[in-house]
This record gives structure tokens, sequence and C-alpha cells, in this order.
């Protein structure tokens, strides 16, 4: 399994086929995260956690900081 970056996604992949994924937007000094998915074979293994940290990852790479309109990041940030 491989994340991959695509615009404002960052996907879990294998074999091309994308197991879960998170969505955010670009602000001026921000990343906004907009929604997560983790297909149902994965969930409880940390997925959406460590989706979350990658565009917080992305987010200091930039200077940014981030926020979350997604209710499961909402939690994860604070």
């Amino acid at each position: 399994m491989k994340f991959r970056k695509h615009n404002n996604k960052i996907c879990l992949e294998e074999n091309k086929k994308v197991l879960a994924f998170i969505e955010y937007t670009e602000e001026k000094d921000k990343l906004i995260i907009n929604h997560t998915f983790v297909n149902e074979a994965l969930r409880g293994q940390g997925i959406a956690k460590k989706l979350v940290d990658k565009v917080k990852e992305e987010a200091d790479k930039q200077g940014k900081k981030t926020e979350a309109i997604c209710s499961y990041a909402k939690k994860i940030l604070k």
C-alpha cells in the first residue's frame, strides 16, 4: 500500500485501487480538510489518522496551518 498525492487529495492505493483518501482545499495560509474516507475493510487500523498526518506534513512543508471541516479530522486536530 502506498500513499500518493493527487492535487488536493492524498490517497492510499493498492494495485492502483484507492482504498482510502483525504481531500483538502488550500487557502492563503491554511489547508482545510474537507473529507476523509477509509474502505470498510481497513477501518480501525489508524489509516484515517495517517491521512490527517499526511495533510499536516504537507501544511508544515508549505508553512501553513491545518484546519478541518470533516468531523473526524476535527477530532484528530484537537
